[in-house]
């Protein structure tokens, strides 16, 4: 029976032979190296399958983007970069859960079917991403039920955060918003539901620590106003104050539509090139704010969250860094994307009947714009006895918002009676009036108004 010692003496033996022979040797160097190598990958994808840091905290991530259409592609690229960001990162498939319809990569209007890119001169993002939840099943209950690690009935993978006391979560939405309101493909998101979701989960013990970043016009409204406590361990920052746009960028003349989303790719960018074990939270926010230069990149909640690591929430594994040849940013308001794709296709047309036939949908799209204009004037000034001037005010003021329940109920009354928000989009833009009107007058004042200006048609689809 041979010992421990003489197995290895015998063994060294072997070895020592084998360098005499080229051949041989040769042999066992490649069967050496791919030894190696089959061990380090296994060690990555073992530590990738079992996520959790030395204090035991697992890393969970909810992505989502809110739209659905061509026109709108850069919400789907930029979910579909942030998955990446994660992954390259060691963050688990099974630790992310993704959102998206799902419509744009092989979509008629896409000339490069299959590729999803977040810039002019990125790479395809669209294989490996996970999509646990498409189509019709990107809907706002689902979203705050994945959030707080309820299946959904209907469909999908059923993958939820199904985090602990002990976790971390990272939220990215990307989408269109309005007010304390952001879209998805088929209805809305109300800032007091998600507020409430991220208070009653922190009651529960879902998470330690919990940072959202936000994509859409309008965005710090979901959070301003007290809507974010500061004392429920939760970290958030927004693309847009809470009285302005956000902005699409990278225009692509290939594709015929924006790539991606001026907040959204700054972080993202960011993510790609530093060491996130390194950089603070907050340090990412300077940043993104600093080159986001189109609007006003706001923070919110519990600020000593920013002094913690990105790493703890984009993932703590080192990536080879992503660097990007420049491309203009052609940074344009989230509310004109729709015109300003068509004035780009009218520029470029060069067939006359095809540029008429542009210039047609354009004006089209302007008279439709115009038509939710005086439909809202005209509840505003239903609300104000006929007075313009007070008309104005309640669309153009900006103040805070503190009847919660009297805001969600008349937006969901204007989407059901006047404009379809999750389709005519365009109708974001003037949420707002019904935070005016809501400080002044009662719910069912605000939709007896409706009632009267919207009575003639159903809930308008299509208006961009």
């Amino acid at each position: 029976m041979r010992g421990r010692g003489q197995a290895t003496a015998d063994l060294s033996t072997a070895t020592a032979e084998l360098w005499h022979c080229p051949l041989a040797s040769a042999y066992f160097i490649l069967v050496s190296t791919a030894l190696f190598c089959s061990c380090v990958r296994i060690q990555e994808d073992a530590l990738r399958e079992n996520y959790v840091s030395e204090d035991g905290v697992k890393l969970w991530a909810l992505l989502v983007a809110g739209s659905n259409g061509y026109p709108y592609y850069r919400h789907q690229a930029d979910v579909c970069h942030a998955y990446h960001v994660l992954h390259n990162h060691g963050v688990p498939d099974e630790q992310i859960v993704v959102m998206m319809y799902d419509d744009i990569a092989y979509a008629e209007e896409n000339p490069t079917p299959g590729v999803v890119v977040n810039h002019v001169n990125g790479s395809n993002l669209y294989p490996g991403v996970v999509k646990d939840y498409t189509g019709d099943l990107v809907t706002s209950s689902n979203f705050l039920n994945v959030l707080q690690g309820q299946r959904p009935s209907g469909g999908g993978t059923g993958k939820v955060i199904a985090s602990g006391p002990q976790d971390h979560v990272f939220v990215f939405y990307s989408g269109l918003g309005g007010g304390a309101t952001v879209s998805f493909p088929n209805d809305e998101l109300n800032a007091k539901d998600l507020s409430d979701a991220i208070v009653t989960m922190h009651k529960n013990g879902r998470f330690s620590k919990m940072v959202v970043y936000l994509e859409a016009s309008q965005a710090g409204a979901m959070f301003a106003d007290g809507l974010l406590p500061d004392n429920v361990s939760v970290y958030a920052t927004t693309a847009s104050n809470p009285n302005e746009d956000s902005y699409a960028c990278y225009y692509d003349d290939l594709r015929e539509t924006y790539l991606g989303d001026l907040y959204s790719v700054n972080w993202m960018e960011d993510s790609d090139t530093e060491n996130l074990q390194k950089e603070t939270l907050e340090d990412q926010f300077k940043t993104v704010r600093e080159k986001t230069f189109t609007s006003n990149v706001t923070e919110y909640g519990d600020f000593r969250i920013g002094a913690m690591t990105v790493s703890q929430f984009q993932g703590n594994q080192s990536a080879p860094a992503v660097l990007l040849p420049h491309a203009p940013l052609d940074a344009v308001s989230s509310r004109d994307v729709p015109v300003s794709i068509l004035s780009k296709k009218i520029s470029k047309a060069s067939d006359p009947n095809v540029k008429q036939s542009l210039i047609k949908e354009l004006e089209r799209m302007l008279d439709n714009r115009s038509f939710v204009r005086e439909k809202v004037m005209e509840i505003a000034t239903l609300l104000s006895y006929g007075s313009t001037e007070e008309a104005n005010l309640l669309l153009t003021k900006n103040q805070p918002l503190t009847d919660f329940d009297c805001y969600k109920e008349a937006v969901q009354n204007f989407s059901r009676k006047c404009f379809l928000l999750s389709s005519s989009t365009y109708a974001l833009s003037y949420l707002n009036v019904f935070v005016n009107a809501c400080e002044k007058f009662d719910v069912e004042v605000i939709n007896r108004a409706m009632s009267a200006v919207c009575y003639n048609f159903p809930a308008v689809r299509g208006i961009v």
